[in-house]
């Protein structure tokens, strides 16, 4: 098995931000305009959802090229991606775009619930290459991270269904990452008493 490699953190963080925002910006040019295309005429955003599809799994082909791995988490994005684009494109209908983040969160919600039923952490299976931490740690992260999934989901149907499309694509690229973020910084930091510290277990 090929191992792992380290690349520059900048570089990293451009092939995993940059197709979201390469997303945007396409979609601020050429969201007033139609393509047609067999026929079929195509909004600018739905011709926007479509070319984001080829720029991320680029992306994603280059940083497993020069890192030889990917994340189980960024597998599941790029799969969930390919098949909402697909039905955006098969169907002409930008609703399922709009959806794919209801839905992401929504299943991920789900799995960590199930998960935590049968007294599991499945986050722990993702993660713990990560950031070892004690299992009772992840249990916490778990049930919390459900929680804001959920919420997640009910603010993207929300927000999708009463506001702009101008509105949804600044939130979905900009907001949701943030607030994320924002809450898995204060949940670790949280739980910081959990952690497993490397050099303690080096015997």
């Amino acid at each position: 098995m090929a191992e792992a490699r380290e690349i520059n953190p900048i570089l990293k963080q451009v092939l995993e931000l940059g197709p979201t925002l390469a997303f945007f910006v396409l979609y601020i040019r050429i969201k007033d305009d139609v393509f047609t295309f067999g026929g079929t005429e195509y909004t600018g955003f739905i011709v926007a959802a479509v070319v984001f599809v080829p720029i991320l799994l680029i992306a994603m082909g280059i940083l497993w090229a020069l890192t030889g791995k990917l994340s189980r988490m960024q597998v599941f994005t790029a799969f969930m991606v390919i098949f909402f684009g697909g039905l955006t494109a098969w169907f002409n209908d930008e609703r399922f775009f709009k959806m794919k983040t209801t839905i992401v969160y929504g299943f991920l919600a789900l799995i960590l619930a199930v998960g935590l039923l049968r007294g599991r952490s499945w986050l722990e299976y993702v993660m713990a290459d990560v950031m070892p931490m004690q299992h009772e740690g992840w249990i916490i992260l778990t049930k919390r991270l459900a929680m804001a999934f959920t919420a997640l989901a009910v603010a993207n149907e929300v927000i999708w269904r009463t506001m702009s499309t101008d509105a949804w694509v600044k939130i979905e690229t900009f907001g949701f990452p943030v607030a994320l973020m924002v809450f898995l910084f204060w949940q670790f930091a949280q739980l910081q008493p959990y952690v497993i510290e490397p050099e303690k277990d080096a015997n």
